[in-house]
C-alpha cells in the first residue's frame, strides 16, 4: 500500500539543460497554438452566427416585402379597372343626351310642353 517513491538524479549535463529548455519551449509553443486554434473558433463562431442571423433576417424582410408587392398590384389592378371604369362614365358625360337623360330621371328636367309625374312607390300587398 506505500508508494514507492524514485529517486532518480537528474544529469546537469549541457545537453540536458538545452533538452529541458527546447521541451519548455514546445510546451509554450503548443500552449500558443492552443490558444489561437481556440480563438479562431470562437471569431469563426461569431462570425457564423452573425451570416446566419442576417440570413434570417433577410428572408423576413423578402418575405414581407413579397406580401406588400402583391397587396400593391391587387390594389392597382383595382384601382385600373376603377380608372377604366371612369374613363368611360367621362366619354358618357361628354355625350349631351345621355346628361339629359340624367336630368330627367334624376333632377325632373322635362323637354317643353312635357309634364312629368311622380309616381310613389308601392310595395306589394302580398
Amino acid at each position: 500500500m506505500s508508494k514507492k517513491v524514485k529517486n532518480i538524479a537528474k544529469i546537469e549535463s549541457n545537453y540536458v539543460k538545452n533538452y529541458d529548455a527546447y521541451l519548455e519551449r514546445q510546451k509554450k509553443k503548443n500552449k500558443r497554438l492552443h490558444r489561437r486554434l481556440v480563438l479562431f473558433t470562437i471569431v469563426a463562431m461569431i462570425t457564423f452566427g452573425t451570416i446566419i442571423a442576417y440570413n434570417l433576417n433577410q428572408r423576413t424582410l423578402y418575405s414581407n416585402k413579397q406580401e406588400e408587392l402583391e397587396e400593391l398590384e391587387e390594389r392597382m389592378t383595382s384601382l385600373k379597372e376603377e380608372e377604366k371604369g371612369l374613363k368611360q362614365e367621362i366619354e358618357l358625360l361628354n355625350d349631351e343626351e345621355y346628361v339629359l337623360q340624367i336630368a330627367r330621371t334624376n333632377y325632373f328636367f322635362s323637354k317643353e310642353g312635357e309634364l312629368i309625374f311622380k309616381l310613389p312607390e308601392q310595395d306589394s300587398s302580398y
